[in-house]
C-alpha cells in the first residue's frame, strides 16, 4: 500500500502508524532519505494491500455519528457510533485498517480494529449506552454486535474516511 506524507508527518510517526518498523519501511523504500520526507511524497507501507483493491470501504461522519460501510461505493449498512468528546477529538482524514483483536478487554468491548493513526481504532463497548454520543478518547465505539459483523465482512486494508 502507498501512504502519502502529510504536512508535519516524519517516516517515525508513519511507522509507528502504521506497526511497522522503521527499517522495514525503510528497506520497502530504498530511494528514500529517511530524514528529508516531504508533504506529498509517496511512501511503501509493505504487507498492507492497496485499498483501492479492496471492495470495502467505510465512511464516518462525526456530526451524524453514523459509520456507513459501503461496497463497490453502494452503501451496505449504516451503524451507530459513539465519537471523540471535546479535547479528544476523533481524528479526521483519511486511514485504513490495519489489524483486528478479537476480545481486546475492558472499555474495548469484544473486537478492537487498528486506523492507520497510532492510538486510534474501531472498537466495541462495555458501555452501550454510549452510542451515539461524543464520549471517547477519540476512537469510534460501536455495539459489540454490529463490530463484530462490520470485523467479519472487512479485510485488513480497507479504508476508512473519517469527517465532520
Amino acid at each position: 500500500m502507498i501512504h502519502t506524507v502529510k504536512p508535519g508527518e516524519t517516516l517515525t510517526q508513519i511507522s509507528r502508524d502504521y506497526r511497522k518498523p522503521l527499517a522495514q519501511i525503510i528497506q520497502a523504500n530504498p530511494t528514500i532519505t529517511p530524514d528529508l520526507i516531504y508533504p506529498g511524497q509517496a511512501i511503501n507501507i509493505p504487507g498492507l494491500p492497496n485499498p483501492a483493491s479492496i471492495p470495502y470501504s467505510i465512511d464516518i461522519s462525526l456530526n451524524n455519528r453514523t459509520l456507513r460501510l459501503l461496497r463497490n461505493g453502494v452503501l451496505q449498512k449504516q451503524y451507530p457510533i459513539a465519537v471523540g468528546r471535546i479535547l479528544h477529538g476523533t481524528p479526521i482524514g483519511n486511514y485504513v485498517v490495519i489489524n483486528k483483536a478479537p476480545n481486546p478487554g475492558g472499555p474495548y468491548g469484544t473486537m478492537w480494529m487498528s486506523l492507520s493513526k497510532q492510538h486510534y481504532g474501531i472498537h466495541g463497548t462495555n458501555d452501550p449506552s454510549s452510542i451515539g454520543k461524543a464520549v471517547s478518547r477519540g476512537c469510534i465505539r460501536m455495539y459489540n454486535k454490529d463490530v463484530e459483523e462490520l470485523a467479519r465482512t472487512i479485510p485488513i486494508g480497507t479504508g476508512v474516511y473519517i469527517h465532520p
